[in-house]
């Protein structure tokens, strides 16, 4: 029997990234830790509560969300300030809705696998019903029946939790949370796991205001003068060292990449997030700025293609990249970029957030006069070429934009990308200028 081949979706021109994000390292005196530890322990107490209350009130409606806002954030200002409790209440909000989306996503996930089973008990063992094949033996189709109980037990306990509304959230990540419980396992001593559950467990970040002086009343960033400031909680007003209830850092604080977009955004008075986070590890402090920047429409798809683009197909082990002209020819000399995957852990193999390899970016300069550039761009990952074809679909059809590094914290700002299901997908060389 032939097999129905998978269409090719036409191309369409992905948006672009709708923010971006940028890190620098803060190196702080002892004394300037202690002030941010002091702070960001406070304001964490305080993001605990809050996320617990939000937890207990359960699915709201739109008018109750502002209600409920409103009512705690008038809690927290007393212990904090008007802005600190915002931002607060915001994070509040978002875990919780993010929380309740997993939660739907894990019916359906299980819902699909119950009927996955129940299809294939319905035919008898070691027989095939059309494209359904039943299982091969009697004691695998006894395993699989037992299977199907403890999934559909699973099931009903998720339904009944979005029924209620009633969602899971760990401040601190649930992966470091259980860590605990096997610390052998896991490769630390009780005191380093404290260690780290207090870092994940800190909350110092402040959304920005346009407006408002440097884009943000309660963290300041002077790009010309390069200080950090702080607006303390008012229980800790006794630890400022400007006017005010204001911290001001012992060292100077520079972003070295996309710095000067971010001191635009500071000098003109646009809103900036800024969040300080503390890694353990390392011993290290570092300083997360976040912005909006101004919205720009996708060009059509007829635009983008009267210019050269940089072709790339991901395949077993390997990266096949070529510039294609207009007219769709290849010119110059394709190039084969080593893509080794196998063994390496999750993280590692979960390239989606990564710039391109050295090699690409050679090559897409290479490619004459009207060469395409290269800023950055997905790949999709995977442990097997089975996996990659069973993804290919979901990852060309819809495409996502690059999000920020996990390796050094920074986001390249890509530009829309042209992408095509089942096939390679392209850069369009017209967009994509260099960082």
């Amino acid at each position: 029997m032939s097999r129905r081949l998978r269409e090719i979706a036409d191309p369409f021109v992905a948006a672009p990234p709708a923010g971006a994000r940028v890190r620098t390292r803060l190196r702080v005196s002892l004394q300037d830790a202690e002030v941010l530890r002091a702070v960001g322990r406070h304001l964490g107490e305080l993001a605990g509560r809050d996320l617990a209350g939000r937890c207990a009130e359960g699915r709201l409606g739109p008018k109750q969300q502002a209600e409920s806002r409103t009512e705690r954030k008038r809690a927290l200002t007393a212990a904090s300030s008007s802005r600190w409790a915002g931002t607060i209440t915001r994070e509040s909000e978002d875990a919780w809705q993010l929380a309740d989306r997993n939660l739907s996503a894990e019916r359906a996930s299980l819902a699909s696998r119950v009927r996955k089973i129940e299809k294939r008990l319905a035919v008898q063992t070691g027989i095939r019903k059309g494209r359904t094949a039943g299982y091969a033996n009697p004691n695998e189709r006894y395993l699989k029946s037992i299977r199907l109980k403890a999934l559909r037990a699973r099931l009903a306990r998720v339904e009944a939790r979005i029924g209620s509304g009633s969602v899971s959230v760990t401040r601190g990540t649930r992966k470091l949370l259980r860590a605990r419980l096997s610390l052998e396992d896991a490769g630390l001593t009780r005191q380093e796991w404290r260690r780290r559950w207090e870092s994940a467990r800190l909350f110092l970040k402040a959304d920005g205001e346009t407006g408002k002086y440097l884009g943000n009343e309660t963290l300041r960033w002077h790009p010309d003068e390069g200080w950090f400031e702080i607006r303390l909680p008012a229980s800790l007003a006794r630890l400022a060292n400007r006017p005010h209830s204001r911290y001001r850092l012992s060292c100077p604080v520079q972003f070295s990449y996309q710095g000067g977009e971010v001191a635009d955004r500071a000098t003109t008075n646009s809103a900036v997030q800024y969040e300080v986070s503390y890694d353990p590890v390392k011993d290290r402090w570092y300083l997360d700025a976040a912005w909006r920047p101004p919205a720009r429409p996708a060009p059509p798809l007829g635009e983008l293609r009267t210019s050269p683009v940089l072709a790339v197909d991901l395949n077993d082990g390997h990266l096949a990249v070529a510039v294609v002209a207009p007219d769709g020819n290849v010119t110059g000399q394709p190039l084969t970029v080593p893509l080794p995957l196998a063994g390496l852990p999750a993280t590692a193999r979960g390239a989606d957030d990564r710039p391109p390899p050295a090699a690409e970016e050679d090559h897409a300069r290479a490619g004459g006069p009207e060469r395409p550039s290269l800023a950055s761009w997905p790949v999709s990952s995977s442990t097997s070429t089975t996996r990659r074809q069973r993804r290919s679909t979901r990852a060309w059809s819809r495409p996502s934009c690059p999000s920020t590094p996990r390796s050094s914290g920074t986001l390249r700002q890509s530009t829309p990308w042209l992408g095509r299901a089942g096939g390679p997908w392209t850069t369009p060389a017209s967009w994509w200028p260099r960082c």
